[in-house]
């Protein structure tokens, strides 16, 4: 089994001014792609479909907060497509509300995004043997590093009765076509919480298995 991660908003705590505008997001959204090796190159087609739609080649690459309503409507329809024909793969995705994280977690955010990561994927790879754990480590998650990765062993292999392997693969997403299609998958359903945009999550919803913190 692989295990692409990837996030949408920070774990900034400015949150008396507006985001963008010296504030930070109000919302964190952490989303896993859990995927069986043998399927690893589906939603890689997806992605080269949406670069050429746009003209763009494979080797740019394309944020979902630069995607247009009607191109985020289209990739959603075509993940839509993927998970019916492939129910084995699971979008599982979680998002804090951030205004009501206490204090003293705040002090330590990586241990917040541990947490969160620990919810996302772990109920759904217990009883693999082997995982492929690929995530982007350009973002909030350089503070984590290998911290993140034992700390899902010691859940899996003490709390949850779990003999599953984690091999820690990142990789930066300009070089990854199915970590940019979990980035947008991520900025889907956070914007659903940042930005009210929801037109594109409603489509999603019914396909992802979700979960919120703190709300």
């Amino acid at each position: 089994m692989n295990v692409y991660l990837d996030e949408s908003g920070d774990l900034g705590w400015s949150l008396d001014k507006p985001y963008r505008s010296g504030g930070s997001s109000r919302y964190l959204t952490i989303a896993a792609l859990i995927i069986p090796k043998t399927l690893a190159h589906l939603p890689k087609r997806i992605i080269r479909k949406t670069y050429k739609a746009r003209q763009l080649s494979s080797s740019e690459e394309l944020k979902g907060q630069y995607m247009s309503k009607e191109e985020t409507n289209k990739f959603i329809q075509k993940v839509i497509h993927l998970k019916k024909r492939e129910p084995s793969i699971t979008l599982s995705i979680i998002t804090v509300k951030k205004e009501n994280v206490q204090p003293h977690i705040r002090s330590d955010a990586n241990k917040l995004y541990n947490y969160m990561v620990n919810f996302a994927i772990l109920q759904e790879i217990k009883e693999c043997p082997v995982v492929d754990f690929i995530p982007d480590p350009r973002t909030i998650k350089v503070a984590s590093g290998n911290s993140l990765v034992d700390y899902l062993k010691t859940k899996l292999w003490f709390e949850l009765n779990s003999a599953t392997v984690i091999k820690h693969i990142p990789v930066e997403s300009k070089k990854n076509l199915t970590l940019q299609f979990i980035d947008f998958i991520a900025h889907v359903v956070w914007s659903r919480y940042e930005n009210n945009e929801y037109d594109s999550y409603r489509l999603l919803r019914p396909y992802i298995t979700e979960r919120h913190l703190f709300f």
